[in-house]
């Protein structure tokens, strides 16, 4: 079967599956493209969607995009399709991030990804959690587990020692008092949240406030407080967890290609926890100060750059998030 013979709702449909995907402050950096004459979808960046503020690089752009890339492959192949995906196929278009050209597996030389396959149920379910986790312990045949995903698209995870987990929460901290001092930062992240009734239900991005999470009343899970100094009517206080479980994601480079496969395997561990029942959110704080991002990697280990650092734990998933309308993100040519 040829692509050509895809009908708009199933085309629809794979990408309304990528754009479940976690982006920066659900900002959904993406667009999608369809050649229909080369079989091809075109990823790309928006980038009046970018956040010159906390993301100056596009680093975290790149990571979002790149976990969009990944639930496309994961719905393509659960509907049957061999992908063939290049990283960045045009140095004149640096907007281009990724083609994912779809092919029969009937064909010679075309191999369906079945790993991927059983990851689809997640891709819905997957939320990202600001409320309180338990202290049950994860069990360290998952952690080997999500470990294990990592490395398949070309990234590490590591969980980090108690000493290690103590600076991370340093980091967030000094992060968040800089930010807090910090004027465009602060108005950046208003612009991404929606606070108010109507503007939270109306949303299509941003970070409506019933996603918010309670207020942190004790604890110290690295939870970025959306709100900030705004009270929100109705939002409860609650103590989150002294001791979270925290994971460390990252590459041995930190170029575009680096970020790209960073955002893969990001989406890969969190379908792939989502699945093993851990509920998930991902923590970027100290690294969107360069500063303080180069001293979250643990110089003993053989990772070069961290790319993202993950909260795992039990407890409630979390409620989803807008999404914009794929007419918005899909052009078919």
């Amino acid at each position: 079967m040829s692509v050509r013979e895809l009908d708009t709702k199933t085309v629809t449909a794979l990408v309304e599956d990528a754009a479940a995907a976690p982006s920066m402050h659900n900002a959904q950096p993406w667009r999608f493209r369809l050649l229909r004459g080369a079989d091809t979808f075109q990823v790309y960046s928006d980038l009046e969607r970018a956040m010159p503020q906390a993301d100056p690089t596009t680093r975290g752009l790149h990571l979002g995009c790149a976990a969009a890339l990944f639930n496309l492959r994961v719905a393509a192949a659960r509907a049957g399709w061999a992908t063939a995906t290049a990283l960045l196929p045009d140095p004149a278009d640096p907007r281009l991030l990724a083609g994912v050209r779809l092919t029969s597996p009937a064909l010679p030389g075309n191999d369906l990804e079945e790993d991927l396959v059983p990851l689809y149920p997640a891709i819905h379910r997957r939320r990202t959690s600001r409320d309180p986790f338990t202290d049950e312990a994860i069990p360290q045949a998952i952690k080997d587990a999500l470990g294990a995903a990592a490395l398949l698209e070309g990234a590490r995870l590591v969980f980090p020692d108690v000493w290690h987990v103590h600076t991370l929460l340093d980091l967030v901290r000094d992060a968040e008092g800089r930010d807090a001092m910090d004027a465009a930062a602060a108005g950046e992240l208003r612009r991404w949240t929606r606070v108010g009734t109507e503007a939270a239900e109306t949303a299509n991005d941003g970070i409506p406030e019933y996603a918010f999470g309670p207020r942190r009343r004790s604890g110290r899970a690295p939870v970025r407080d959306f709100a900030g100094r705004r009270p929100i009517p109705g939002r409860e206080a609650a103590a989150f967890e002294n001791a979270p479980q925290l994971a460390v994601l990252g590459t041995v480079g930190d170029r575009p290609r680096d970020w790209m496969l960073a955002g893969q395997a990001m989406q890969r561990v969190l379908l792939q926890a989502t699945l093993d029942g851990l509920a998930t959110s991902l923590t970027s704080q100290a690294l969107e100060w360069p500063e303080l991002r180069w001293i979250v990697r643990d110089p003993q280990s053989a990772m070069g750059f961290v790319q993202m650092v993950l909260r795992l734990g039990y407890g409630p998933a979390g409620p989803g998030t807008p999404r914009r309308p794929v007419d918005d993100v899909l052009d078919i040519v």
